[in-house]
């Protein structure tokens, strides 16, 4: 119990940490994977969990998003390597404060929640997985598919138009 306490908080820093890195390189290839490094240590938080099923997901989604999005940026942006200068961040104060106020938030939220008796009548493990997947299987399944189907038919379009614009 301690060694999962410890690693879901280590796991939780890494996490943290990269999605600040993101904001702090001039390069969008540079954020992008700094990005897949704090999605990445998410999906480790969640095999801490022993949420495997979750865990897993995170990591295969975003790392094949991840490749293609930097697929697309090298494709599409100007300066994708970061050899110009480039600033990530817009409305910086705007930013800074409401960041602040949501992590405020967040940290009330899991210090002062009542959580005792949600945790000690949760299931185990196994039948956590089950639930969720009877649920992405039935009533949730033909969203899953129908965002399938569109982020597919955006990738095509984009690499259709850019090809014309070639020629």
């Amino acid at each position: 119990m301690i060694a999962q306490t410890v690693a879901v908080a280590l796991l939780g820093a890494v996490a943290v940490w990269f999605g600040a890195a993101v904001f702090r390189t001039s390069s969008m290839v540079r954020s992008a994977l700094s990005l897949l490094a704090s999605m990445a240590a998410i999906g480790g938080m969640f095999l801490a969990m022993e949420a495997e099923f979750l865990g897993v997901l995170q990591l295969m989604m975003m790392a094949t998003e991840m490749a293609i999005m930097a697929v697309f940026m090298v494709m599409y942006m100007m300066d994708p390597g970061g050899l110009g200068q480039m600033d990530m961040s817009h409305q910086k104060r705007l930013s800074l404060a409401s960041g602040v106020l949501a992590g405020l938030a967040a940290l009330a939220i899991a210090f002062l929640g009542g959580w005792g008796p949600v945790a000690a009548t949760a299931p185990d493990a196994a039948a956590q997985t089950r639930a969720l997947g009877i649920e992405m299987m039935t009533r949730s399944l033909l969203v899953f598919e129908t965002a399938a189907v569109t982020i597919l038919v955006a990738m095509i379009a984009s690499v259709a138009v850019a090809i014309a614009r070639r020629r």
